[in-house]
Parts: structure tokens; C-alpha cells; sequence
């Protein structure tokens, strides 16, 4: 006992720092991280010594594998690195499928060259090219999706999505689009296949025309059994590939409304920057769903009935001109660090609410002009992203610019609680930056100028021009200036980089219409859901809760995601009971009480809430034909 307490006393007059020292002198530690000195080249913009060859099997459609055989010259031996595509453009992040690469042997003059994967950049691929060889021939194959949780389902036994950056590899150290290529495609018996690059048909095999890598990789193909073109102009079709012939039954009127869209976008850019332009278009159940801009193409997977069912469909008709605005918004306009020379630089996406966000702002736009969607529809539409941003308590700690940062951070997995989150809200948010833009031109010009003039000038340029023009933040303000003289700087600034309580709605405003709510469903909230956002903050969708806004009473009654309501007021749960409580709750202090099943536990919750349903709408406040009027009607 006597010696416990010596040692007591002695312990305590150690001081803090002391011990701590002695703790971590305890401990082995390395004084550096490992060297690792990089051996990959940067690309750089000269020409490439010869033209890769890839010959494609892609018939394999009931296991979705898709055979590749790639011929690459090389004019030296020593080292080389050959690169899979990681910086996928359209995608705004490292979305290559590297995990979907298999069986991959390389050789030259037939001897096997043993490769060795770059430990830091797993994309990369080492090898030592032995003296004599002039060329080098691989063989792997790309393992598609066969089940959702792999990925998207690019095969099936009717249709394929054939994206070339998937089935080949590139030689690291050159601009992509300084590296010549030629590729050959096997498809099933009896199919056709669609792609910005022209073929040669024989049978079943297409040779494509010789192009670069970087216009290759920009093209892919749209296959299948059951095809359908829809000619829209000399330059422009509508390459409709379904599931059954049934689907491809476009009436001479959609067909028109199809044609209208085309004719709305010539008119406001005023040139085409493409020399032809291919809407690659699948209508599917079985095929993964799509919507990825190319510059003389797009992919664009939608569900079935999108024709067969075309008044319930009016939400799906805003892909087309959508992806079909980024041939002049994103493709040919670019924003500077965006651009990079190869798939390995990494993109970086600042302005992407230029890029996505007027692209968002077009495309709802160019549906109302072209008639592909009503200017009712198109306005509900407008009332959801006004209500769901300026709902979005996010915004408070995080500004829109954070959010280019998405497809890097979180490359569209799913979240908890999106609204205090966020999640690539410079889509919708920069269409509503946009619309305030528009808005701002026509009132300081007196009526005479709107953001058509901002399109003709900044996505102009030469008609067929097919290549990329990048742009800053200096250069979007400057523009604006051209058309207006005003602070545009500071308005971008603010919107863009600076954090706020209420969603940019003024350009709704100032163009006569504001957001309202009412008892009456928004048409633009897909039938399927029982969408409370706006009320108990809640939705209510096929597989049950899909979300809970932030500071709302149901986000305070505590719900989440991972509940699923099983009764309303003591009786069994359906979309109807739950709207009919909310109603009845307006006329009654009567808190609505919800029974919650989380796996195999059961609570109930009380939500004290007594305002009636609300759901958004634009209510125009003008007499006359307003901004908004104006910006919806066709040139």
C-alpha cells in the first residue's frame, strides 16, 4: 500500500505534455511516406505515330460481353503506358468502369508483354515494348452489368449501348484527338446500329470511318433489333431503337413536335455546330435509362410508352432538348477547366452552372417552343424547381459552386437528406440564375434584349464547327455586358459562390409570375408519388419514403428514409388516407399520427401540423403578355 501511493504521487507530478511525449516515443512512427515517383507522361499535343485499330465482338447479348481486339503502333521500344478512360466527358467526374475490364493480355510479334497496373493511378497500365516490335495487340473484354447493382445494363436481347471509352485503351502522352483510330463492330444477326461516325456495312459488321480518339470516344452507338429513323432535317434524325416494333409508333404530329425543336434551337443560336447530329434513343424497360450529351449525337433512354402513351409522358419529353442544347452548351462552349487534352486529367467542373445549368434552362425552354410539352406543363415544371430550391435548407451553409463538385464527391449515389446536403443543384438552381438573367436583360433593356441575345452571341460562331471554345467566369460576365452594360460580375458572384436563405426566384418575378401554393396537385409531381414536400415534408413514392425535407414537421416528428409508414391514424396506410389526414388535420388541433415499421420494430409518431395540402404553382401577377409569356413562345 505504501509503495501504491509513492507511485501515485510520483505520476501526478509528471506534467501532461511529458507523458504525452513519452506515450509517443513509445510508439514506432516512419519519418516520410513512401517515394513514389510518377512514370506516366503528360499528354502532349503532337501527332501520334500510326492509327489504333479496334475489332469488336458485341454479339455475346444473353451474358453482355463484349469481346474487344485492339491493334496499337508504336515507333519505339522501352518503356510505355497504355491508359483506360477515366475522366469520361458528359459525366463530369472518374466514371470510367476500370472494375468491368477483364482478361486483358497484351502481346507483340505473338509473345506475351507482361503489364503492370500504375499502383497509384489504377487506370494505367506499365509495359516494356521489346526491340523489333512495331506494334502491339491486345485482347480483353468489357463484362457489362447483367444486374442493376453492377452498373447500367447495356445489353439485352434486343438493344446495346455501345460506348467505345469502355472498349479500348489509349497510349498515355498525347492529346487524345491527336491519336488516329479506326474501329470495326461485330453486331447480332439481323440488327442495326446508329453512331455520330459514319460505317461501312457488310452484314452485320460496321467499319467505322477513320477518325481521332477523342471523336471516337464522343460517339457511340445505339443498337438493335427493332429500329426506327425519324428524319427531322437534312442534318438532324431521330435514331429510335425500342424493345418492340410497337413502341416506334411516332405519329406524323410528334414527329412534328420533334421537328419544331430543331427549329427553335437553329433560330436561337443561329448556326449548327455539328455537321450532322444523331439523337440516339432507346425506349426500354430492359435497357439502363440515359441522358449524355455527344457533340453530333446523344444518348437518350427513356421508358416505354414514350410515344404509344404520349400524354402521360410529358416529364420524359424534356430529355431530347436537354442533351440536344449541349451540342452548343457544353460541347462546342466549354468551360475552361473542363477542357483536358486526355481521360486522365482530371476535370474540373466550377462552371458547370453554365454548362448543365443554362443547358437546364434551354431545355425546358425549347420543350415549351417546340410544343413538345405544353407551356401549362412546362410551368409546373418551373413551380417544382422553384419550390424544391427555395425549400432546400442546404443553401444556407452551402453555396451553388460547392455543388459542381457532386460528380466527384458523390457521383449520384443516393443521400439521406438531400435537402440539407444538396446534390449538383447547379443544374435547377443555375436554370433559376438564368431565368433571373433573362429577366434582368429585358427589364434594363425596356423590353428590346432577353437572354436569346446572350445565346446568339456566346454559342454562335461558325456553323459546323464541331471542335471546343472554352470560357471563364470573366467571359460569361463580359458577354452579358455585351448585351446589357450591368454589374454582372457581382450578380453571377452572389448567386454562384455566396451562400443564401431563399432560392434565386426573382427572375419568375420579374418576368410577371411568382410562386404560389395551393390545395391542387402540381402536374408535373409524377403520379406515382404522394408528394407532401411542401406540407408535412414528406414523399411517398413506389418503394416508400423517398424524402424528408430538412426542418420540415415530419423531419421533426423524427422520419427518415429507413422508416416506411404502415398506418394513418390508426388505419392501414395508402397515398389517399394520408392526403385525406392532412386535410382533415386543417380543421382539428388534432395532431396526424403515423405508425413507422423500421425492420422489425414499430413507433408511432405524432406530426402536429394544420395547414392543408400545398402544392407549388407559377401565378402570373401581370396583365398582358410578361417576360416569361415571351421567353415560351416560339421565334
Amino acid at each position: 500500500m505504501i509503495r501504491a501511493l509513492a507511485a501515485a504521487a510520483l505520476l501526478a507530478s509528471v506534467s501532461a505534455p511529458a507523458l504525452a511525449q513519452n506515450a509517443t516515443a513509445q510508439n514506432s512512427a516512419p519519418a516520410q511516406t513512401a517515394p513514389y515517383p510518377s512514370t506516366i507522361p503528360d499528354a502532349r499535343d503532337i501527332p501520334y505515330p500510326g492509327t489504333l485499330t479496334l475489332d469488336i465482338d458485341a454479339t455475346d447479348v444473353a451474358r453482355g460481353i463484349f469481346n474487344v481486339k485492339e491493334t496499337i503502333p508504336v515507333a519505339k521500344s522501352g518503356h510505355m503506358v497504355l491508359l483506360y478512360p477515366k475522366w469520361i466527358p458528359g459525366k463530369h467526374g472518374p466514371r470510367g468502369e476500370i472494375e468491368k475490364l477483364g482478361g486483358l493480355v497484351i502481346r507483340g510479334n505473338g509473345k506475351v508483354i507482361p503489364w503492370k497496373r500504375d499502383p497509384v493511378d489504377v487506370f494505367a497500365f506499365h509495359i516494356d515494348v521489346p526491340a523489333g516490335v512495331r506494334k502491339l495487340d491486345l485482347s480483353f473484354n468489357f463484362v457489362s452489368a447483367t444486374v442493376a447493382d453492377q452498373g447500367r445494363i447495356v445489353m439485352t436481347p434486343n438493344l446495346m449501348s455501345l460506348q467505345f471509352f469502355s472498349l479500348s485503351l489509349y497510349p498515355a502522352g498525347y492529346f487524345v484527338r491527336r491519336v488516329p483510330i479506326q474501329a470495326k463492330v461485330t453486331y447480332p444477326e439481323g440488327w442495326t446500329a446508329s453512331s455520330a461516325v459514319d460505317a461501312r456495312v457488310s452484314g452485320n459488321v460496321y467499319t467505322y470511318d477513320k477518325t481521332n480518339y477523342d471523336v471516337l470516344m464522343d460517339s457511340p452507338v445505339l443498337a438493335g433489333r427493332y429500329y426506327r429513323q425519324l428524319k427531322l432535317t437534312d442534318r438532324v434524325s431521330v435514331e429510335t431503337y425500342a424493345d418492340t416494333a410497337e413502341e416506334l409508333a411516332a405519329t406524323p404530329e410528334q414527329v412534328d413536335k420533334l421537328k419544331n425543336l430543331v427549329d427553335q434551337a437553329v433560330k436561337t443560336f443561329g448556326v449548327e455546330h455539328y455537321d450532322h447530329y444523331r439523337f440516339l434513343f432507346s425506349i426500354s424497360d430492359e435497357l439502363g435509362g440515359i441522358g449524355v450529351e455527344h457533340h453530333r449525337s446523344s444518348e437518350n433512354g427513356t421508358g416505354l410508352g414514350f410515344f404509344t402513351k404520349w400524354d402521360e409522358k410529358a416529364t420524359s419529353r424534356n430529355l431530347l432538348p436537354h442533351e440536344y442544347t449541349h451540342s452548343w452548351d457544353g460541347k462546342f462552349r466549354r468551360g475552361a477547366d473542363l477542357w483536358t487534352p486526355d481521360y486522365r486529367v482530371p476535370m474540373r467542373g466550377s462552371l458547370l452552372w453554365v454548362y448543365e445549368g443554362q443547358t437546364q434552362f434551354w431545355g425546358y425552354v425549347f420543350q415549351a417552343r417546340s410544343g413538345l410539352v405544353s407551356k401549362a406543363d412546362t410551368l409546373d415544371a418551373y413551380a417544382n424547381i422553384a419550390a424544391t430550391l427555395d425549400n432546400r435548407q442546404g443553401r444556407t451553409w452551402r453555396p451553388l459552386v460547392d455543388t459542381t463538385n457532386d460528380p466527384v464527391i458523390s457521383p449520384r449515389a443516393p443521400k439521406g437528406w438531400v435537402s440539407w446536403q444538396r446534390s449538383e443543384d447547379y443544374y435547377n438552381e443555375g436554370l433559376l440564375v438564368w431565368m433571373e438573367a433573362d429577366s434582368i436583360l429585358r427589364e434594363k433593356s425596356g423590353g428590346t434584349k432577353s437572354i436569346d441575345d446572350f445565346a446568339r452571341i456566346f454559342f454562335g460562331g461558325r456553323d459546323g464547327d464541331y471542335g471546343e471554345l472554352t470560357y471563364t467566369f470573366d467571359d460569361v460576365a463580359a458577354t452579358l455586358n455585351q448585351v446589357v452594360p450591368w454589374d454582372w460580375k457581382k450578380f453571377l458572384d452572389e448567386r454562384v459562390n455566396q451562400v443564401s436563405e431563399r432560392a434565386p426566384l426573382k427572375g419568375f418575378e420579374r418576368n410577371g409570375y411568382k410562386l404560389v401554393y395551393t390545395e391542387h396537385p402540381n402536374k408535373a409531381t409524377p403520379k406515382t408519388a404522394t408528394d407532401l414536400s411542401y406540407s408535412l415534408g414528406l414523399s411517398i413514392g413506389p418503394k416508400g419514403i423517398s424524402g424528408v425535407m430538412w426542418g420540415s414537421p415530419a423531419f421533426d416528428a423524427g422520419i427518415t428514409l429507413a422508416d416506411e409508414v404502415v398506418a394513418v391514424n390508426g388505419q392501414a396506410f395508402t397515398g389517399d388516407k394520408l392526403k385525406d389526414a392532412v386535410k382533415a388535420a386543417k380543421a382539428t388541433k388534432d395532431p396526424i399520427r403515423l405508425t413507422l415499421k423500421r425492420g422489425s420494430r414499430y413507433r408511432d409518431v405524432a406530426i402536429d401540423y394544420h395547414d392543408g395540402l400545398r402544392y407549388p404553382h407559377l401565378e402570373k401577377t401581370t396583365e398582358g403578355e410578361a417576360g416569361l409569356d415571351k421567353l415560351l413562345q416560339p421565334k
